[in-house]
């Protein structure tokens, strides 16, 4: 399903992909993160995803005209952990309501673990 919204012109649809890339090279951007991880982490089993794979660590979902993102990152050890999340979310919420002008209802973090 993607994310839509109407303009005087027609309806614009974005890919949950588009979403999903956006927001993880954002979530790149912020201090204290390693990389994104793998979202379906078994057995505790964490993998750090390479740039070309950011999407892959970002789930998002679309309920009409708003999106719901979820997170799967690393954390440097030794930084604040509360720290971090906050400055990510507050750094992917911005990036997504500017680049689409959706509205973004909720980001979620999920840290799968903690590097040097």
């Amino acid at each position: 399903m993607s994310a839509q919204f109407k303009t005087q012109y027609g309806e614009v649809n974005i890919s949950e992909d588009v979403l999903a890339t956006i927001a993880g090279l954002a979530t790149t951007e912020c201090y204290g993160l390693v990389g994104m991880a793998s979202k379906n982490a078994k057995d505790g089993l964490v993998v750090l995803l390479k740039k070309d794979n950011l999407a892959k660590g970002v789930k998002v979902t679309a309920e009409g005209g708003e999106i719901v993102i979820d997170l799967f990152i690393i954390v440097e050890f030794g930084t604040k952990i509360s720290t971090v999340a906050d400055n990510i979310i507050s750094k992917v919420k911005y990036t997504v309501e500017n680049m689409t002008g959706l509205k973004v209802k909720k980001v979620n973090i999920n840290v799968q673990g903690v590097r040097v």
